[in-house]
């Protein structure tokens, strides 16, 4: 299993999750119900905590950390994801919170205290600066991310429903891993 404990503190998992054997889940992490941590991911609760929501999928080789507590910022920066939240492939997530049916296009980096609103759509490639904030119903893109435009109902339907794909693949994965 790949869960690592860090000093007293150990993941905790939701129901119907799908872990796969080359993630690396470390310290104060907790997963919600029908999740998906995919190959090579990296979510390291050491210094401060992680939450994923439910129905949330992080993707291949993302690497998800915190900021830690100190006397000048007492919380530090834990890493917050909402529910029905798609990460991309090789995304580095470091203290930030992405709200509910968000997705994060492959190869991008969120930073320390940078907040994702529900409903939002980060471009591949996109660097989200420490502290700044989305707001819900656009797409981000560029290095540093920018408002390119509001999004379609198109694609504010499409934010769940990538989620909801994810939730079917984990399931196929699932039903392979069960003894017989």
């Amino acid at each position: 299993m790949p869960l690592t404990s860090y000093l007293d503190t150990f993941p905790q998992l939701g129901r119907d999750l799908y872990l796969h054997d080359s993630a690396q889940i470390i310290g104060d992490v907790h997963i919600g119900d029908h999740s998906s941590v995919w190959c090579n991911a990296v979510l390291r609760g050491d210094v401060n905590r992680i939450r994923i929501g439910m129905c949330s999928n992080i993707q291949d080789f993302t690497m998800g950390h915190v900021a830690h507590k100190s006397a000048a910022k007492p919380d530090g920066s834990p890493l917050l994801i909402g529910d029905y939240v798609t990460i991309g492939h090789s995304v580095i997530l470091h203290g930030c919170s992405i709200g509910d049916q968000c997705l994060i296009g492959m190869g991008s980096i969120v930073m320390d205290d940078a907040v994702v609103e529900r409903q939002v759509m980060v471009g591949a490639g996109s660097l989200v600066a420490p502290g700044k904030v989305l707001e819900s119903g656009y797409l981000y893109v560029g290095r540093p991310a920018v408002r390119a435009r509001a999004l379609s109902a198109a694609e504010l339907a499409y934010l769940k429903y990538s989620a909801e794909h994810y939730v079917r693949v984990k399931d196929n994965y699932l039903l392979g891993t069960k003894p017989k």
